[in-house]
């Protein structure tokens, strides 16, 4: 196990000004100009969150499997005149079903990006060839994959989308949409 620090509880986080709010609803934030998500639908038969995940049982006491995690969540933004631009985290939902899920929330609106960590390194290369032919239903024009992407993933995407949708993402990196 691979232990992380405990996420700061609602009362550390109030303390210093934050206004928690718990929640399973999507929420419209930043004078109602960014979507936050509601939870993400498991959708396709090949994402299945992040094999053997673990996180502690609600009391502390012991550790339980987590493979779903289902807390993630994205935000996104549309753009006049691009459409929809999705942020996700790590993706542990699936890019594959944030997609999806972002598109039913924004009927009739494009998809124009997806900025983030897609999480197919590791325990999830085998899914990169489903993730890479499942993407192209998108038509994305950029997606701007991070951190938790890997190589091995980054090589597929690059192969399938060329180096003028696929932009590797780092620290400092700026878009312009």
């Amino acid at each position: 196990m691979l232990q992380m620090e405990d996420i700061p509880s609602v009362t550390a986080l109030t303390s210093h000004g934050g206004r928690v709010i718990l929640t399973t609803e999507p929420q419209l934030v930043a004078a109602d100009t960014v979507y936050v998500s509601g939870e993400i639908p498991r959708v396709t038969r090949f994402e299945r969150g992040l094999p053997g995940q673990h996180r502690r049982t609600p009391d502390g006491t012991a550790w339980e499997l987590d493979e779903l995690i289902k807390d993630e969540r994205f935000l996104a933004v549309n753009v006049a005149g691009k459409g929809v631009i999705v942020f996700t985290a790590c993706s542990h939902a699936g890019v594959v079903n944030v997609l999806t899920h972002a598109r039913a929330c924004f009927p009739g609106v494009p998809l124009h990006a997806v900025v983030g960590g897609l999480h197919l390194a590791g325990v999830n290369e085998a899914i990169i060839p489903d993730t890479v032919a499942a993407l192209r239903e998108f038509d994305l024009a950029v997606i701007a994959a991070g951190h938790c992407t890997g190589w091995r993933a980054m090589t597929a995407l690059a192969n399938a989308f060329g180096d003028q949708r696929l932009v590797p993402l780092s620290v400092g990196k700026r878009l312009t949409f």
